[in-house]
């Protein structure tokens, strides 16, 4: 392994700190889920985390509908012998509305190794954003992003723009599912990230077949693409989705320069 903290960054959804990315009133709107598509009323997906040959870590994603909003949490949980080397704890909520997709905000609870950070990215407009065009002009809305770095007791607060409706590093897993995912046709989506908008391709690439834990789905393999972020000229991020009426999230593999991370669904509840 090169680097343990490299793969903690990985294994987390971290917020990145470069400021490339698109200005938000030329960003690519975001596209309702499609008609008829049902987001689960509680749901609970766990994967075990495999870094090259052995099981490093445990995430865990659990849904819930809260009125018109979809609430998701999720933990990143270092495991084995890797915990005696190097700790993840890492915790993540954000929540967006069902009927647009549009992300209220993205939270973050990290402890890796001695690493303490607490991270709250507010966005306004945000679950309850208007249309993202009147009147012909791009409605901008603002993202507001709080760090409090636990070991040092200090605070920072930053605030920026965002488009009318974006989503978030968390809720984009699950949005994305709610798309039509049809091969050889790729879409596009904001995605609001520290104090940058980043302009991200989703490739729908191929039907595959993906035994995992939980079972063996055919599935459809889509590749997220951007010119900005933590992928950025550092590796590649295929997500694997259920080729049935739910999309659900099976497989997630980072190809990074240090090595591959791979999560599999062990169970659905």
């Amino acid at each position: 392994m090169i680097s343990l903290p490299a793969m903690a960054q990985k294994f987390s959804l971290p917020f990145t700190s470069d400021k490339e990315g698109v200005p938000p009133a030329q960003a690519p709107l975001m596209t309702p889920p499609m008609q008829g598509y049902v987001f689960p009323q509680h749901q609970t997906l766990t994967f075990t985390v495999d870094w090259r040959v052995f099981t490093a870590g445990r995430a865990v994603f659990q849904l819930d509908q809260a009125g018109p909003l979809m609430k998701v949490q999720a933990s990143a949980d270092t495991v084995g012998a890797t915990n005696m080397i190097y700790q993840v704890i890492d915790r993540f909520q954000s929540s967006f509305n069902m009927a647009t997709g549009c992300s209220a905000g993205f939270s973050k609870q990290t402890q890796e190794g001695r690493r303490k950070v607490n991270s709250d990215l507010v966005f306004t407009p945000g679950a309850t954003a208007p249309a993202p065009v009147e009147g012909g002009q791009p409605v901008l809305g603002t993202q507001v992003l709080t760090e409090r770095n636990l070991a040092k007791n200090t605070t920072k607060t930053q605030q920026g723009q965002i488009p009318a409706c974006v989503t978030d590093a968390l809720s984009g897993i699950f949005y994305v599912g709610s798309q039509k995912l049809t091969v050889g046709q790729d879409f596009k989506l904001p995605l609001a990230d520290a104090l940058r908008t980043v302009a991200v391709t989703m490739k729908v690439e191929a039907r595959e077949d993906v035994k995992t834990p939980a079972g063996t789905f055919t599935t459809v393999r889509v590749q997220p693409t951007a010119d900005a972020g933590v992928v950025k000229n550092r590796g590649t991020i295929t997500i694997w989705y259920s080729d049935d009426a739910r999309h659900l999230p099976v497989q997630i593999r980072a190809k990074m320069l240090w090595g591959t991370i791979t999560f599999h669904l062990q169970s659905v509840q």
